[in-house]
């Protein structure tokens, strides 16, 4: 499986399944065992070749941020809400596909031109805001697209510029293929490869897996912010595309364990491999669960710097894509 059918599909918090059935049966290829759990998580095993290693879990989230619809006007325009962080001001004008039947739609908002110089103040928040399908009514809007069904960005994977792709769900699709590329082979420890459903409205899918999975170390692969962009001083600037996979020492959520955040830098720099420290403490990812669950795990971070993240058109190297998987790679050979 490539990263772009990875990433044209869709998968919004609560509604995995596309990307749970094919990780799965992509995995069953791969590994010596394959579960779903209660919760939605797909959680593959493979053991190793050495008796008295650490048993090491990896883990990706497979949801994408998305829209649920929660009504329609009189006039047809679906009313919505967003599902994971995002940003009214990149939702403007995007292309969507809405309900089960993918039916197209355009967010829209008032025109400029009716809007008061006040209006124009502010930032139009989600409730301001709909996805018009072109339906004549409010009973034929809900037809197509009843309450509590997704819409998506309408973006597919595509090439561009120096080594760059652009997508709708690099965040977190981008691990999902390197865990699924790190489990062709066999190493010397027990490796849990966890692909978790829910990460983006609390890591919800994550504490399900974290209690069952029992691992001596956890390290956490995942698609964060890239700070490279905008009028900020140079230390704002915490993770730049193109300088490799970035290692965390902490954020909002989990602390990473100082002997494998250490380790991880050692192993880049004697495998050549690009790595650069996340110079900030933002976000929150699925290592809190691990860290919290029964006895609790060690954990540490292993990010793609995005651009444009949680929008329409997020971007990244594949330098770095590949960075993440080959770190990854050789720990695993090293552990």
């Amino acid at each position: 499986m490539d990263l772009k059918t990875l990433c044209d599909m869709f998968g919004g918090p609560g509604d995995e399944k596309e990307v749970r059935r094919a990780i799965a049966e992509e995995a069953r290829k791969k590994a010596d065992a394959v579960t779903i759990d209660r919760a939605g998580n797909v959680i593959a095993f493979k053991r190793g070749t050495d008796d008295g290693t650490p048993h090491v879990l990896l883990c990706a989230h497979m949801d994408e941020v998305a829209f649920i619809i929660l009504d329609a006007t009189e006039e047809g325009l679906l009313r919505f809400a967003a599902v994971g962080g995002i940003d009214p001001r990149v939702c403007v004008s995007k292309h969507v596909l809405a309900g089960k039947d993918r039916v197209p739609g355009i967010i829209g908002a008032m025109a400029i031109h009716l809007q008061t110089a006040e209006d124009r103040k502010h930032v139009l928040k989600m409730d301001q805001l709909y996805i018009d399908i072109g339906a004549a009514s409010r009973e034929e809007a809900l037809k197509a697209c009843p309450k509590g069904s997704y819409a998506y960005f309408n973006t597919q994977l595509q090439a561009f510029g120096d080594d760059c792709v652009v997508a709708k769900a690099l965040d977190d699709r981008v691990s999902c293929w390197n865990l699924l590329r790190l489990m062709e082979k066999r190493y010397p420890c027990d490796v849990t490869y966890a692909f978790i459903c829910q990460e983006e409205v609390g890591s919800r899918g994550a504490m399900g897996a974290a209690f069952g999975a029992d691992a001596d170390v956890a390290l956490i692969l995942e698609g964060t912010a890239a700070g490279d962009l905008g009028d900020v001083p140079e230390t704002r600037k915490v993770i730049r595309p193109g300088e490799g996979v970035g290692v965390s020492f902490m954020d909002l959520t989990s602390l990473g364990d100082t002997e494998t955040f250490n380790r991880l830098l050692d192993l880049g720099k004697a495998f050549d491999v690009p790595v650069q420290i996340k110079k900030g403490v933002t976000g929150g990812n699925d290592a809190r669960a691990f860290q919290h669950m029964k006895t609790g795990t060690k954990t540490c971070v292993l990010s793609v710097p995005c651009r444009y993240i949680h929008g329409p058109s997020s971007v990244a190297k594949l330098s770095d894509i590949d960075a993440q998987r080959d770190l990854v790679r050789v720990y695993l050979e090293n552990v």
